[in-house]
């Protein structure tokens, strides 16, 4: 009996000294948590994050709140994660492209998500596609070209911010067909659309789950995908490569991620309940029905493609010669 009572002391102590090792506390959460969002209410990231935070609170049996910290093309958000105690109640809801365009953009970016964040989950991925005011002629890419170079540079196109996925496709499309013309950077597309319905601008890059309401009422008119593959939400609307621009097949990738320092132990918790909601085919079906195609992967996969997107987008950035103080 001593050497069982011995046996189980011991057993104890070496658990305790395992949760005082990984940080782990087994009860939690035990108070809501916060989801920092880069982008503001209303756009495809808060659309998707505020699915996933609702569902992710009904899977850890806490309410997780979102926390929009729009601006600086998405670094704002981001510093404000990097800072938070790493303590599992603070979760970045990541629109990953974004982030590793805007580090290459921004000359004094201060935080970087690869050394300042640990990966949890990549979620799923949105599609962009170039839309224009109706007032426009054009009709399709040839057309659009042309209306743009007739302007001789005197028309404004919008952006979802400075540093934005949005940004830099505008700044390709316009290198790409050789014309100019003044960039408005907006602090997302809850703040962009409204002036490009009223002809404020003629055109911008943005998500599929943002346009779409606006396509569909005829507010906005799509002029091609600049994914790979076309919406299967608008089906006869062609990609930028259907349409002759080819090496143009962009896409928005969106995942979670922790301060660093958060335990393994709650990271692996976080990234079980995000597996199982985007499995769910509920969730998957209505997420599509805004645009939003779920992809999951791994910590260990997000961590792989996170370097990825961060090399990519480098390179790019280096080659169209850009850069933003």
């Amino acid at each position: 009996m001593k050497i069982l009572k011995s046996a189980l002391i011991g057993c104890a102590l070496l658990f305790s000294f395992y949760r005082i090792a990984i940080g782990a506390d087994v009860d939690w959460p035990k108070k809501p948590i916060v989801a920092i969002v880069a982008f503001p209410a209303g756009g495809s990231t808060d659309s998707f994050a505020r699915n996933i935070a609702s569902n992710l609170g009904e899977a850890l049996g806490q309410s997780v709140m979102v926390d929009n910290r729009p601006g600086a093309g998405g670094m704002i958000g981001l510093q404000a994660a990097a800072k938070a105690a790493p303590d599992g109640y603070t979760i970045f809801f990541g629109a990953l492209t974004n982030q590793a365009i805007s580090h290459s953009l921004f000359a004094n970016a201060t935080v970087d998500m690869r050394k300042d964040l640990t990966p949890v989950a990549l979620m799923g991925t949105i599609p962009h596609l170039l839309v224009v005011n109706p007032s426009v002629p054009a009709k399709n890419l040839t057309e659009l070209i042309a209306f743009i170079k007739s302007k001789n540079g005197n028309f404004n196109y919008a952006s979802q911010g400075n540093g934005s996925l949005s940004h830099i496709e505008a700044t390709l499309f316009m290198q790409r067909i050789g014309a100019t013309g003044t960039h408005v950077p907006y602090k997302g597309s809850s703040f962009a659309l409204p002036d490009l319905i009223a002809g404020n601008t003629l055109m911008m890059f943005d998500s599929v789950t943002a346009s779409l309401p606006h396509i569909q009422s005829g507010k906005l008119r799509a002029i091609a995908m600049a994914s790979a593959e076309r919406s299967p939400l608008l089906p006869n609307v062609p990609t930028l490569s259907q349409e002759g621009m080819k090496n143009f097949d962009v896409e928005n990738l969106y995942a979670v991620y922790v301060p660093k320092g958060t335990p393994p132990a709650i990271v692996d918790r976080l990234d079980n309940a995000l597996a199982k909601i985007a499995a769910n085919k509920n969730n998957q079906a209505r997420l599509a029905s805004q645009g939003i195609r779920v992809h999951y992967e791994n910590a260990e996969h997000l961590a792989v493609i996170t370097n990825t997107e961060f090399e990519k987008w480098a390179k790019i950035v280096k080659s169209a010669n850009l850069k933003i103080d």
